[in-house]
């Protein structure tokens, strides 16, 4: 076989490896499939109104409207971790939610996960719906907010545990 036939079929092995990785593995910042409620399949769901959410490389997070005021729902992409919370406006469009001295601040800009006032990780969105808020002015799209008046309770939410993650969320699957 010729050097040029060596190289050649050399160039052609590489493309069909490039090409079956390319679709063997999962688009880098492709959005979770997604409806005005919140991710498909997904903890970050709301049952009703959803005021905001968003996906990182790591993590999907939704803050909900509830009869008692707003919820965070979180979830872990990697292992399908979840965590939802009671959780309040922090002004400006921003809300929070603490558990255990770790507070999680989600914004048009970042979720914010923080520990006696340091910041332990500040997440990018990768895919974001919702207001913009006075940390960012730019969003990727819109979902309706509710315009009813900033609740004051912090209930905590029912210890119940959550049960096994959805099929969507197991091992960084989107």
């Amino acid at each position: 076989m010729s050097s040029h036939a060596t190289r050649a079929a050399g160039i052609a092995a590489a493309a069909a490896c490039s090409t079956l990785l390319l679709t063997a593995l999962p688009q880098a910042g492709a959005a979770p499939a997604f409806d005005s409620q919140g991710y498909a399949d997904s903890t970050a769901r709301c049952s009703d109104t959803a005021v905001l959410f968003g996906s990182t490389d790591s993590s999907r997070v939704a803050i909900c409207k509830t009869t008692g005021g707003y919820e965070y729902r979180g979830v872990r992409v990697r292992d399908g971790a979840k965590l939802v919370l009671s959780a309040t406006s922090a002004g400006s469009g921003s809300y929070t939610a603490v558990n255990d001295g770790i507070t999680y601040t989600v914004s048009s800009s970042s979720l914010t996960i923080s520990s006696g006032g340091a910041v332990v990780r500040k997440e990018s969105w990768v895919d974001f719906h919702g207001p913009a808020t006075s940390q960012s002015s730019t969003s990727t799209s819109s979902t309706p907010t509710s315009s009813a008046a900033t609740p004051t309770s912090t209930t905590p939410m029912s210890t119940t545990p959550l049960p096994p993650p959805l099929p969507a969320e197991v091992g960084g699957g989107r």
